[in-house]
C-alpha cells in the first residue's frame, strides 16, 4: 500500500498539498484535488487516522455529558437524540464520545478533565440549567460547545432549543376552546431552563382566557408524575385537564387517573411533551407536543464544528417549531354533574 510521501512522489506534488486535497481544504484547486483523490484510490491509499488528527491539531471528537448518575442512561429522549447527533457528525468526519456524572463537583471535575486534556474538540450540553455552572466555565476557558436549550447567561453561546413557550401557549389555548376551565399545568423544576419556558407559556394562555392558573412543580418523571397527580385529582374541583412538562410525568398522570376510576379523555384530558416512542402504546395513546429531534440533532452538529472551526457563538442560535401530535388523549371536558 502506498504511503503518503509516495503518493506526493508519484504526482509530482508536495506532501502539504496531497493531504490538503486529500482533506477536502478548498485550498487546493478542484482538478488536483480530483487528481489526488483518483490517485489515491487507484494506489489503495488510507492515511492513518492518527497522524491525520494529530497534524490538524484536533482530536475529531465531540464529547457529550449526561448529567446522571454513571450507568443510569434512563433518559428515553436522550438515546434518540445520540443516536442522530452520533450519525449526523459521523458524516463530518467526527466521532461522538458520551460520559456520565451526577450533577454538582463531579461533573463540573469531569468537564475540566475533558477540557485539559484536549480528549475532545467541543462539547455538547443537554438538559440546561437557568443557571448553569458549565456553560460559565466552558465561557471562561473558550472551549467550543453548544447547549440544548437556552441558559440565563448574558454572554453570547450557541444554542439549538424548541419553542416550548409557544408550544404551551398554543396547547393551552386548543383546550380552553374545547371548554376547560380548571387546568392544571405539571410543571418540571424551575431550575431547568426548559421547564420556565414551558410555564410561561401555560401562564399566559391563562392569563389571556381570565382563567385562575394552577401549577404543581415536580420531578420530571413517572413516579412523581403519578404522586402529583393522585393529589390533584383527589381534591376538591379537581382540574379537568392536565397539560405535563414531559411524556413521563404524564405516563404518571395516566396510571394515577385510572387508580381514581376516571376515564381518559372522556374524564380527563391529559397531555405530554416529547413524543416519546412509548408514549403512542400508552392506555389511552398519549397526545403530546414534539420537537422533531432529526432537525435538532443536526443542527446541534452543525453548531458544535462550526464553533470548533471559530464561527462566533452569536451566530450559531436556533429556537425551532414544536409540532402537536394528536393521539386522541384530549377531548372536551365532563359535563356539569357527569
Amino acid at each position: 500500500m502506498a504511503g503518503l510521501r509516495d503518493l506526493a512522489r508519484s504526482l509530482g506534488l508536495s506532501v502539504a498539498t496531497v493531504s490538503r486535497a486529500l482533506d477536502g481544504q478548498d485550498t487546493v484547486a478542484p482538478a488536483t484535488r480530483e487528481r489526488v483523490l483518483a490517485a489515491a484510490r487507484a494506489a489503495n491509499y488510507s492515511p492513518n487516522a492518527a497522524a491525520r488528527r494529530l497534524s490538524k491539531g484536533r482530536s475529531e471528537v465531540v464529547s457529550l455529558v449526561l448529567p446522571t448518575a454513571v450507568g443510569q442512561f434512563n433518559e428515553p429522549l436522550y438515546i434518540q437524540l445520540l443516536s442522530l447527533i452520533g450519525l449526523a457528525l459521523s458524516k463530518r468526519g467526527y466521532d461522538l464520545s458520551l460520559f456520565a456524572a451526577p450533577p454538582g463537583e463531579e461533573e463540573a471535575a469531569l468537564y475540566r478533565r475533558i477540557v485539559e486534556s484536549r480528549r475532545a474538540d467541543g462539547l455538547i450540553i443537554v438538559r440546561t440549567r437557568r443557571d448553569d455552572p458549565r456553560v460559565r466555565y466552558l465561557q471562561d476557558v473558550g472551549f467550543p460547545f453548544v447547549c440544548m436549550g437556552r441558559t440565563d447567561s448574558d454572554r453570547p453561546y450557541a444554542y439549538v432549543d424548541a419553542d416550548g413557550e409557544k408550544a404551551l401557549h398554543d396547547a393551552t389555548r386548543r383546550v380552553i376552546a374545547l371548554g376547560h376551565r380548571r387546568i392544571l399545568h405539571l410543571a418540571a423544576p424551575s431550575a431547568f431552563s426548559f421547564a420556565g419556558h414551558r410555564r410561561r407559556g401555560y401562564l399566559r394562555a391563562m392569563a389571556e382566557a381570565g382563567l385562575e392558573p394552577q401549577v404543581v412543580e415536580c420531578v420530571a418523571d413517572e413516579a412523581h408524575g403519578h404522586d402529583a397527580a393522585r393529589s390533584s385529582l383527589a381534591g376538591p374541583g379537581r382540574p379537568t385537564a392536565i397539560l405535563a412538562a414531559t411524556d413521563r410525568q404524564a405516563h404518571g398522570v395516566l396510571h394515577a387517573a385510572r387508580e381514581a376510576g376516571l376515564v381518559v379523555p372522556r374524564d380527563l384530558s391529559v397531555l405530554g411533551y416529547d413524543n416519546l416512542t412509548a408514549s403512542a402504546y400508552t392506555d389511552p395513546p398519549l397526545s403530546s407536543l414534539e420537537l422533531p429531534l432529526a432537525d435538532a440533532s443536526r443542527k446541534l452538529a452543525d453548531f458544535v464544528l462550526a464553533r470548533i472551526d471559530g464561527v462566533p457563538a452569536e451566530d450559531l442560535q436556533a429556537v425551532l417549531d414544536v409540532v402537536a401530535i394528536d393521539r386522541g388523549s384530549v377531548g372536551p371536558p365532563p359535563s356539569e354533574g357527569a
